[in-house]
């Protein structure tokens, strides 16, 4: 499964856990200065980004502080919304902080048809970091008329992310098969991204476009449409 905007909406990412993230980068590196991630957050050390003249220009000349750079850098990558790693991996430990101190707590939003039947598990994929999910799905409650609340977390046995792979590469999901010991054409991917169900498709998984409100229009690309989980089942 996707995260976004396949098991929780767009907008609890978007208008809480990105602006959370953003409010708390600072006071985090203070207190994690010597955290491999924060410490992977500063562009002189950071692997995945090449050094030029854009990313020089975010730094002001004499700033003693290597914390500062760490933070103008953030907020550069946020800026223009990257998918690095390091980035990805420091909101997930935020989000994770924030959650574990209850400040996020009860904010955390999976709908109500997200929840996989006793007889299959599930497996989320998200851009951000393992832990971001992991840490929304364990204090998230799923309801319904005819079920009792259950914590959804117990129903995911694993997680990706972009250690894995990047969402719309072919090979992220054959790694997945294979890191779920399954053979691709007995995995069901679902998305409300075609190009990601695409990818997933050519490595040989079976697919579902989720869509929900106004995504519901437009072309599925060939891969089965569904509104509401209850429809896989």
């Amino acid at each position: 499964m996707d995260i976004e905007g396949t098991t929780t909406p767009v907008e609890f990412v978007h208008q809480v856990l990105f602006p959370y993230a953003r409010a708390h980068v600072r006071e985090y590196l203070d207190r994690h200065a010597t955290d491999p991630v924060s410490q992977l957050m500063s562009p002189r050390c950071a692997p995945s980004t090449r050094p030029n003249q854009e990313t020089r220009q975010i730094f002001r000349t004499g700033i003693p502080h290597d914390v500062r750079s760490a933070e103008a850098y953030v907020y550069w990558l946020m800026d223009r919304d990257r998918k690095s790693t390091g980035l990805k991996s420091l909101q997930g430990r935020i989000w994770d902080e924030g959650y574990h101190q209850g400040e996020l707590q009860g904010k955390a939003e999976v709908y109500a048809d997200v929840r996989p039947t006793p007889s299959c598990g599930g497996a989320g994929m998200d851009s951000s970091s393992r832990s971001s999910p992991r840490a929304a799905f364990r204090r998230s409650a799923i309801s319904s008329p005819t079920r009792p609340p259950a914590t959804f977390r117990r129903f995911c046995t694993d997680y990706f992310d972009t250690t894995t792979g990047a969402k719309r590469e072919v090979k992220s999901y054959r790694l997945i098969a294979t890191a779920l010991h399954q053979d691709p054409r007995d995995v069901l991917f679902i998305s409300d991204v075609t190009a990601e169900l695409d990818a997933a498709r050519e490595a040989g998984m079976r697919t579902a476009l989720c869509v929900r409100g106004a995504t519901a229009r437009g072309d599925a690309g060939g891969h089965t449409r569904i509104r509401s989980f209850d429809e896989l089942v």
